[in-house]
């Protein structure tokens, strides 16, 4: 099955539980892939830090506005890939190379203050990642629980324009921008589109 979702409660399925092939794909981002196994199923419960560029890119944004993002994957766009929470952030796994290409894309857009900037991993980076096990308390003893947990050896990971999209549509729905100054607090206000 694919990790790409389509819906709020195939995603709800998917939260807390790494599958073998999808800790087999976490692992293959690592030098030494065995080693990395062999850690979790002796300590399944352990988050590990994985570095980022080869199979996959993480785009880290805060919590609450990466809730946003992944809001308008799942309800009007193609789903997303695997997706964490650690210390407060959102872990948005992404194809390799969206690191280096996303931050050129976001700077045409103009943001403001509205809009957190995202930190990109890609080549030389690497990320802690949520233990496959799920822990024995609800997000874990840190915060970190898996979102979108990987599933598959080859998951779908979005791109650069996918998630420039993602964050346009989660930033409009945050911040309504009006071209109108606020009327003041004394004006009259007439309705001059019904004119005699």
């Amino acid at each position: 099955m694919s990790t790409r979702l389509t819906s709020k409660h195939s995603v709800e399925a998917h939260a807390g539980f790494v599958t073998p092939a999808g800790a087999a794909w976490l692992a293959s981002a690592t030098s030494y892939p065995r080693s990395t196994l062999a850690l979790w199923e002796s300590r399944p419960t352990a988050p590990v830090v994985l570095p980022c560029g080869t199979a996959f890119d993480v785009v880290s944004v805060p919590a609450v506005f990466g809730r946003r993002m992944l809001d308008r994957l799942w309800e009007e766009g193609p789903g997303s890939g695997p997706v964490a929470t650690y210390r407060g952030r959102t872990l948005i796994f992404a194809a390799p190379g969206t690191a280096h290409r996303l931050p050129s894309l976001l700077a045409w857009e103009e943001w403001g203050e509205a809009v957190p900037t995202p930190l990109c991993h890609g080549i030389g980076d690497a990320v802690t990642v949520p233990a496959p096990a799920p822990a024995t308390t609800p997000a874990g003893r840190d915060g970190s629980r898996w979102l979108v947990a990987p599933d598959t050896r080859h998951p779908w990971l979005p791109g650069p324009e996918v998630l420039l999209w993602a964050g346009v549509k989660a930033a409009r729905s945050a911040v309504r921008i009006s071209i109108f100054p606020p009327p003041e607090s004394d004006a009259k206000v007439y309705d001059v589109s019904r004119r005699r």
